[in-house]
């Protein structure tokens, strides 16, 4: 087989020598080929575009975060060829979502000796989400991470408290087709998995191969509460958030929100439109 890496080296904030390195010598002596592709956050859609029709890779496979999967993913929507993935970003939320070890060789034999899965996205105002996608107080929370370029646990907890000093709650109408209601929330998730790149359980029964999604409404939160988000102490209190299956939604806002998909900060927005798409993308797990 010929396997096609796509190398983000700044994500997570960590050089990915070690990574290049190990792809490098695990398939010194194998039968299969690997050629590596370097993003470079300018041409990156254009050049893996191009390499995809040159080379005609058996699988692709993403080297970074949530946010490099989600845009090799894109590339690949549409196509037969499956995405493995590489951990070596920040949090790994979807890779520890499929179980893929976070070393690198457990990882590499994952992506040679792996099983095939139809996975689902949710299309949400044009874009795709494999992972998590919320409004309020997270996505703020992510565009204070990424503005000030913090990084770690500390980082986390600083923006945690900035965050914390300017919380508002949401007013919200949320449309699920055969319901609309009313809620006051200080953010509401779209969850295609069932955790946070740091473990913590937000939806216990998500999975990202069961044709649906849910949403996760934060109705009470506190300090506490929201560094649970980051380490992993307790899953929150079931009394607090509400979840709600859904295949399709739409959330208005009173007033703008702040929106992100997969760790990535997009905006502030007032309306929110979703959808599942059920099997739109084969991913190489664990078997």
């Amino acid at each position: 087989m010929v396997f096609l890496f796509a190398i983000n080296p700044v994500s997570g904030g960590k050089a990915k020598t070690d990574w290049e390195t190990g792809i490098n010598n695990y398939f010194t002596n194998s039968s299969h080929d690997a050629e590596l592709l370097y993003l470079d956050g300018k041409t990156d859609e254009d050049r893996l575009r191009q390499k995809l029709n040159q080379l005609k890779p058996d699988r692709v496979v993403a080297v970074g975060g949530d946010g490099t999967i989600k845009f090799v993913a894109e590339q690949l929507l549409g196509t037969t060829i499956p995405l493995g993935v590489l951990p070596a970003g920040s949090a790994n939320g979807m890779a520890r979502e499929l179980g893929i070890p976070p070393d690198i060789e457990g990882s590499l034999n994952v992506l040679v000796d792996g099983v095939l899965k139809p996975t689902d996205v949710i299309a949400v105002n044009g874009d795709i989400c494999l992972h998590l996608a919320d409004i309020g107080l997270n996505a703020q929370l992510v565009k204070h991470y990424q503005q000030y370029n913090l990084r770690g646990k500390l980082g986390y907890l600083r923006g945690v408290v900035n965050v914390l000093q300017k919380r508002r709650l949401l007013r919200v109408e949320i449309n699920l087709g055969d319901e609309c209601i009313s809620r006051a929330a200080f953010m509401i998730v779209l969850a295609n998995a069932r955790m946070y790149g740091t473990g913590a359980v937000i939806n216990p029964d998500g999975d990202p191969f069961d044709g649906q999604f849910e949403v996760v409404i934060f109705r009470r939160l506190s300090f506490w509460e929201v560094l649970k988000l980051f380490w992993r102490y307790q899953p929150f209190d079931p009394k607090k958030i509400e979840i709600l299956p859904a295949t399709s939604i739409t959330i208005a806002t009173h007033r703008k929100a702040y929106f992100q998909i997969d760790g990535e900060y997009i905006g502030r927005i007032t309306e929110l439109k979703a959808e599942i798409r059920p099997g739109v993308l084969t991913l190489i797990v664990p078997e």
